[in-house]
């Protein structure tokens, strides 16, 4: 048998797109928000002399929140008024509050193995261990963590964190910690038929326990820390007059650079080839920011006013409805890539008389088509479906195949499946977990 190969050499062309450095730099300059885009341009200034940073303005003329009932929210008392962290709080305590003994020494151990929520994370069997402690004294030093503030803290679960919290709290059921310790798995799964006949009690004081653990927290620590990203800068503004609509970049967030001319003037005298062409790079590196900042926010305002020619009806319908509209629509439109708009709208928000909202909660898709004769949007439905939930009988919650004909009557015609996922989405449990008993 004869072997035979043959080997051939050709030229084949093909084309292909290389991204530079640059202009993945602005793709992601487009992504970044408000806050990253400011953190950006600091840390570009501190490798560029030439580029001089001048802090934005981040004083906005916002209408006060309020409540339900009408009343106005004063956030600057609920805003912290240190940074300390969970940590830091634990130990001034333990210093404040223990003697300087052994078992103190293990508090303090065990303090370290403590998460930003509050939660011990080392067993009692490990913390011995490496400690040398037995289990009587490492449980005793746990107590006394337990005993600390804020409530909950030092817990190994989510059941004793409750616990924790329920047994400091006078306001709380005479039988929550009791069914906290022996029934919380029922009680989780609304089993309060069951606990109520183990504990020969009726239904409604199991359904009062469960409503009041809806008051605790199940991250004790969160509350601790810094207040970083604690405030949202707008990218543009909505002004409504009359029946017109005027957005308009929020240049007031926007970090402003300057070009460091006498610094670049009196640099350049120097006749050192290398000291020039620095220079000469750090200009073109100065010129490539502003442009960048340019186009990112001219990008977004686009955006942002063919978002407002779409959902003109969000802004003078006190519904608040959503036409049917996705990123491809947008794009189409203002003949930039999906990918693109999609940058423009993640973490980029919007300032309203009605409130702050990210551009990306404008869209919808649609459903349809339905009786009604138009595509109708998945927000729509999905706040017809919310009404007929909140204005139901609680004791004999709708089914998922009720809402549908319930729905059907509005025009709205979703199969089952769905209203299960837009009541997942709404974070509306199902009709037997929406049961109760008073």
């Amino acid at each position: 048998m004869k072997f035979q190969q043959n080997f051939s050499q050709a030229q084949k062309q093909t084309q292909k797109l290389a991204l530079t450095q640059k202009l993945q730099q602005s793709i992601q300059v487009l992504q970044y928000s408000m806050e990253e885009l400011v953190n950006f341009v600091e840390n570009e200034a501190l490798e560029n002399p030439l580029i001089e940073v001048t802090d934005a303005n981040y004083t906005l003329n916002y209408s006060k929140p309020k409540t339900s009932n009408g009343e106005e929210i004063n956030y600057l008392n609920q805003i912290p008024d240190t940074r300390i962290s969970l940590f830091e709080h634990l130990i001034d305590q333990i210093h404040i509050n223990y003697r300087d003994t052994y078992l103190r020494t293990l508090v303090l151990f065990l303090v370290e193995s403590i998460d930003l929520n509050g939660f011990l994370t080392i067993t009692l069997e490990e913390a011995c261990e490496k400690t040398g402690a037995n289990q009587i004294q490492m449980l005793d030093a746990l107590t006394l963590i337990q005993q600390l503030d804020p409530a909950g803290v030092g817990a190994r679960n989510l059941q004793e964190c409750l616990m924790l919290q329920t047994e400091r709290d006078d306001s709380a059921p005479a039988i929550a910690y009791l069914v906290l310790e022996e029934h919380f798995d029922q009680l989780a799964g609304r089993k309060w038929p069951e606990i109520a006949k183990e504990l020969n009690v009726p239904v409604t004081e199991i359904q009062a326990v469960f409503d009041y653990i809806q008051t605790l927290t199940p991250t004790p620590g969160a509350s601790f820390g810094t207040t970083d990203g604690l405030y949202i800068i707008p990218d543009v503004q909505v002004k409504i007059s009359g029946d017109h609509l005027q957005v308009s970049s929020n240049r007031r967030g926007m970090p402003e650079i300057k070009f460091q001319q006498n610094y670049f003037d009196q640099m350049t005298q120097s006749k050192d080839p290398e000291v020039l062409k620095y220079l000469e790079g750090k200009k073109q590196d100065f010129q490539w920011l502003q442009k960048t900042m340019q186009q990112r926010g001219d990008t977004i305002l686009r955006v942002a006013e063919a978002i407002l020619q779409h959902q003109r009806d969000f802004f003078f319908d006190e519904h608040r409805p959503l036409k049917p509209l996705i990123l491809k629509d947008i794009a189409e439109e203002l003949e930039i890539h999906e990918s693109t708009v999609s940058r423009a709208v993640n973490g980029k928000y919007m300032e309203t008389p009605m409130g702050v909202f990210e551009l990306k909660s404008f869209f919808s898709q649609k459903v349809g088509p339905q009786s009604a004769g138009d595509d109708i949007s998945a927000d729509t439905i999905k706040q017809a479906l919310a009404e007929i939930v909140a204005g139901e009988n609680k004791q004999k919650p709708y089914s998922d195949q009720k809402l549908v004909e319930l729905l059907k009557a509005k025009s709205f015609e979703i199969s089952r499946r769905t209203v299960a996922k837009y009541r997942e989405a709404l974070k509306i449990p199902s009709s037997s977990k929406r049961k109760r008993f008073d």
